[in-house]
């Protein structure tokens, strides 16, 4: 077979997903050649972009190194580079630093955000139509809100601590849900009131989310409504200016950054290969996904314009680039070996999903089954993941679930940031559990069953706790006065029942010490001169080491409890009633006091609960701006 040249033009999710199932497809035949040419080294996931416009992950986790996507694909060419022509009659793809022959085009350029010719969206306005953009709007939103906290003018302020997204749909909603979340952090930073940043949906139509049903949008809208969106409906926006907006209705609306959101359309480099073009710039094609000028010309994505099902085309979504893209390869694949290209395209929609920040989102999948919340996001995640699955990319399936759930720098992650490792407390939860659990279970004879310390204190069995020199007492008659025979020892056996733990671990374990060391003999002499303090403290210390498993186990005042169980587990070695088979108490309890209760533990609450209260008690509140009355 003569040598066959696929050129594939645009690493989106239809170049992405055409170019890994070309390259298996043909893996064993070298006649088959790949290109892949796209303008950055990396595929960027698009479905994210408000995630880093939002601060919710770093820049660079939706950016993927083609090289790492493709290393497996030997018969794929990466070149980064700019398409600038197709040269029909030479069966060339021209770019700016080279040309490259072709049987077979599949252009996979995407499509850009459409301002519709609105008077200051290009100079006044931000788009999040690529990585570019979504780096620009936060940085843009990072430096007006600085400005705003410091700036004394109330309408001004108001002006720079007003972020408004023009357009309800899949991109707008979740921008601004997204740009929600990140409030309380940005107003933390800033040392702002939370309630003065606010967040505003502006929609043309009567309704917003209209790519839902309506039982989902309007559960959505209720969560934004709940959360202090504002949402103006039936408001079209006819001019952006630096610090506001020109309302249809003609009044103006205080804003130093709009988002407009509101339409998409092809991108202007479609226009270049001399292809018929539709409905918002376009490039039309048949039911094969060929472009109706050239049979070996593929358009995919979000460029291609099909009206087989609808007017206005398919969805420019990510299964409709994905189907389009599975229709043009599978008509390649048929024209390479010699069969016929007539595979229609059709229509493959699974369902559609929105979030609503990091916590919340609505999702409809099949058409039948309706979620929400938790488990609309937790759908929204397996997607996700299953995308990398799909494309044979398990490094960065890796880094899906490292930047969305354990590299979280704030709560915003599905677990409400229980799961994040930016304080590295993750690992400790199941110690910190463990920990607690033990002092329960040595403590459960203690306090109940005939051998129980709070039932009958003539039942403590100091005939055992004897040090050698009057181990022979009798426990039959006299047993209070042998263990009070002298200071020394009753100073001794006092401290051996207060602070005796784990004795019943292992049959014939290695003490840690075998007798109490002197200095420790003094203090407790000292501390604990006859068996009635003895008694006292016994219970008193049993109520103690109770109270330091239930907190373990709760996560509450980790740093304390763990603190305790490390200071008490050595005066148990110092008492010369612990073995070194328990030794691993001591590390344990140090490990946990990392702040593992933030992690499944109240302190996750409790403890920036305390902070903000008594710092705002002893330091009033931090504020931005002093001397004025700006602030209320």
């Amino acid at each position: 077979m003569a040598q066959k040249n696929i050129v594939i033009v645009g690493a989106g999710f239809a170049g992405v997903y055409a170019t890994k199932r070309l390259a298996k497809h043909f893996k064993r035949n070298q006649d088959v050649s790949i290109t892949l040419i796209d303008k950055h080294s990396y595929f960027t996931y698009m479905t994210e972009l408000h995630e880093v416009a939002a601060d919710r992950v770093d820049p660079e986790a939706i950016q993927y190194d083609l090289q790492r996507l493709f290393f497996r694909q030997k018969n794929v060419k990466l070149v980064t580079d700019t398409v600038t022509n197709i040269d029909r009659d030479k069966k060339l793809v021209k770019t700016k630093h080279g040309a490259y022959p072709y049987d077979y085009v599949m252009l996979g350029i995407g499509s850009e955000p459409n301002d519709f010719g609105t008077p200051g969206v290009k100079e006044h306005g931000f788009t999040l139509g690529s990585w570019e953009h979504a780096v620009d709007l936060k940085q843009h939103i990072e430096e007006v809100v600085r400005a705003g906290a410091v700036e004394h003018d109330p309408e001004k302020r108001r002006a720079l601590l007003s972020l408004v997204v023009v357009g309800s749909g899949f991109t707008g909603t979740e921008t601004i849900g997204e740009l929600r979340d990140w409030r309380d952090a940005l107003a933390k930073k800033n040392k702002l009131n939370p309630e003065e940043l606010t967040f505003t949906l502006m929609e043309m139509a009567p309704t917003i989310m209209n790519m839902l049903d309506r039982s989902d949008a309007d559960k959505a809208e209720r969560y934004l409504v709940k959360r202090g969106v504002k949402i103006m409906k039936n408001t079209g926006v006819v001019g952006v200016h630096e610090d506001h907006v020109d309302l249809k209705d003609g009044s103006t609306y205080p804003t130093a950054t709009l988002i407009w959101t509101a339409g998409v359309k092809a991108t202007d480099q479609a226009a270049q290969f001399g292809l018929t073009q539709g409905r918002g710039g376009r490039i039309v094609v048949d039911e094969t996904m060929a472009s109706k000028d050239d049979p070996d010309i593929y358009v995919v994505g979000d460029v291609s314009f099909f009206d087989g099902h609808s007017d206005r085309g398919e969805p420019q979504i990510v299964q409709g680039a994905e189907a389009s893209a599975g229709t043009a390869l599978k008509n390649i694949e048929a024209k390479i070996e010699g069969q016929p290209a007539t595979i229609p395209y059709k229509a493959s929609y699974s369902g559609f999903m929105v979030s609503l920040g990091s916590q919340y989102g609505v999702a409809n999948i099949m058409g039948w089954l309706h979620l929400s919340g938790f488990f609309a996001m937790l759908m929204k995640h397996l997607v996700n993941m299953l995308y990398f699955l799909q494309n044979f990319s398990g490094y960065y399936f890796f880094q899906y679930l490292m930047h969305e759930f354990f590299r979280t720098r704030t709560d915003r992650n599905i677990m409400h940031g229980h799961i994040s490792r930016q304080g590295n407390v993750l690992w400790a939860v199941p110690a910190r559990i463990f920990l607690g659990a033990m002092w329960l279970v040595d403590c459960a004879g203690k306090v109940s069953g005939k051998e129980s310390w709070f039932i009958d204190k003539l039942r403590l069995p100091f005939d055992w706790l004897q040090p050698a020199a009057t181990s022979g007492a009798s426990a039959a008659g006299a047993d209070a006065t042998s263990a009070a025979s002298g200071a020394a020892d009753t100073a001794t056996a006092a401290t051996k029942a207060v602070f005796s733990l784990s004795y019943q671990y292992g049959k014939d374990p290695m003490m840690v010490f075998e007798k109490m060391p002197k200095w420790m003999y003094n203090i407790t002499k000292a501390m604990i001169p006859n068996q009635d303090v003895a008694f006292f403290m016994q219970k008193t210390m049993t109520v103690v080491e109770i109270l330091i498993g239930l907190a373990l186990i709760a996560g509450l005042f980790t740093w304390a409890a763990g603190g305790m169980s490390a200071m008490f587990t050595v005066i148990f070695c110092l008492s010369g009633m612990f073995y070194w088979v328990n030794i691993w108490m001591i590390p344990m309890s140090i490990a946990v006091m990392n702040g593992s209760g933030r992690a499944f533990g109240l302190d996750k609450w409790v403890v920036p609960y305390l902070q903000k209260t008594f710092g705002k008690w002893w330091y009033k509140t931090p504020k931005a701006l002093y001397g004025t009355d700006v602030v209320k």
